[in-house]
């Protein structure tokens, strides 16, 4: 059975209010064709396929668009789990409805591991494949709040916690194993040892949730992973991967290389692993340096191997302010118009000390890409510059997730 593995779409997604519609349109294309010339027979989709819990009706015509569009391919089974930006009840709606034609979708969590398990069987009826479909686990999934207890005590439940979710589906896949039918489990969480990005949420609070390799039962023949936006190993785990997103999703992720991975499994167990690269078709690009630097790497900027026009992240580094800077900007900019547009511009650095000073000091805020989090954390250190932040700041991300919850109900 050949299975493809995906995660992290975000459909819906902006970047500093841009809308990223074309670039997801031009990826779930891509997809499909590779779905078709790869005789993919099952399509895992691990979390995040929506931005926000509440997507707009663009965003939802891809995903339904797609979901039409690939049943009419050679895919003959689909399964979608939540992530930590997907509405529970948005995913949910249509579950029975997708059913219909073979499309699984396991919005939330349950507490019975059967409801997690989907076995999929072949077009004589034979059993191929079973999936623990595994979404994110959220904080009141895997334990009960305990009044007084320390950050410590709190991170080390949540992590027990995961563990045990993926533990309880052993006793249900020893069956298959027996029967030398391949297993395979899904997640949406922050496995130790992963590479992160910019724009990645936090899952849970820091570090909580964090697992490794090791906690991941033995008897899952591979480990389909969502959240982490890079595709990558978990601690040199050959069948514990992130997918990553299919499009850079912030310009932290601009020398990322996206991939989807294809799957073969026979004779009960993972025969073959292969990863193909997804085309781009709109550049992140950041240029920093000199004034001199940049203008000459803007001049040379060549957008021809993309479909798209280019987005810029900008920031110079001055030995001293220039009064005119940003007139000289426009100028190598307006020759490059149909290729460029400049997205965000940060402040310069100063490189003389005395001024970097100042410079920190009056430093503007991109509203666009802080966090709430971040607005939090200057605050604490601004009221109370000699203390330890940990833990008020473990309860602020604490109350934002919950307040999320609460929107999703």
């Amino acid at each position: 059975m050949r299975v493809l593995h995906t995660s992290d779409w975000h459909l819906g997604q902006r970047l500093v209010n841009l809308e990223r519609t074309e670039e997801h349109q031009h990826f779930l294309n891509w997809l499909l064709q590779t779905i078709e010339q790869e005789q993919v027979e099952v399509l895992l989709m691990s979390g995040d396929v929506f931005d926000n819990g509440a997507p707009s009706n663009t965003a939802l015509k891809l995903y339904y668009d797609f979901l039409r569009r690939v049943c009419a391919t050679c895919c003959r089974h689909i399964i979608i789990t939540g992530g930590n930006h997907d509405s529970i009840s948005t995913l949910n709606a249509p579950k029975e409805l997708l059913e219909c034609f073979n499309i699984y979708v396991v919005g939330g969590a349950s507490h019975d591991p059967l409801d997690e398990l989907i076995e999929l069987r072949g077009e004589n009826g034979e059993l191929q494949l079973a999936v623990c479909a595994v979404p994110f686990l959220r904080d009141r999934d895997v334990r009960l709040s305990v009044a007084g207890e320390t950050f410590e005590e709190r991170e080390q439940r949540i992590k027990q916690g995961i563990a045990a979710h993926y533990e309880a589906f052993v006793p249900h896949v020893q069956k298959y194993k027996d029967q030398r039918v391949p297993v395979v489990a899904m997640g949406h969480l922050f496995a130790a040892g992963g590479a992160a990005s910019e724009s990645e949420k936090e899952i849970h609070v820091g570090n909580l949730g964090q697992i490794g390799a090791d906690q991941f039962p033995k008897e899952f023949d591979y480990v389909a992973l969502g959240h982490l936006h890079r595709p990558q190993q978990v601690n040199k785990t050959h069948h514990i991967r992130y997918s990553g997103s299919p499009i850079s999703l912030s310009f932290s992720e601009v020398t990322d290389t996206k991939v989807i991975f294809i799957l073969d499994f026979a004779d009960g167990k993972l025969q073959d692993l292969r990863e193909l690269e997804i085309p781009c078709c709109r550049k992140l690009i950041r240029f920093k340096g000199s004034l001199e630097k940049v203008k000459q790497q803007l001049t040379v900027y060549d957008n021809s191997a993309y479909t798209l026009t280019a987005w810029a992240e900008l920031q110079l580094e001055l030995d001293a302010p220039l009064p005119d800077l940003n007139q000289q900007l426009e100028e190598v900019l307006s020759l490059k118009k149909d290729e460029l547009q400049l997205l965000i511009h940060r402040p310069p650095i100063i490189r003389k000390a005395a001024q970097a000073l100042e410079q920190q000091v009056q430093e503007e805020v991109d509203l666009h890409t802080l966090q709430e989090k971040d607005v939090f954390l200057k605050r604490c250190e601004s009221a109370f510059p000699d203390s330890d932040h940990t833990e008020l700041v473990a309860t602020f991300s604490e109350l934002l997730e919950l307040m999320g919850q609460s929107e999703e109900s």
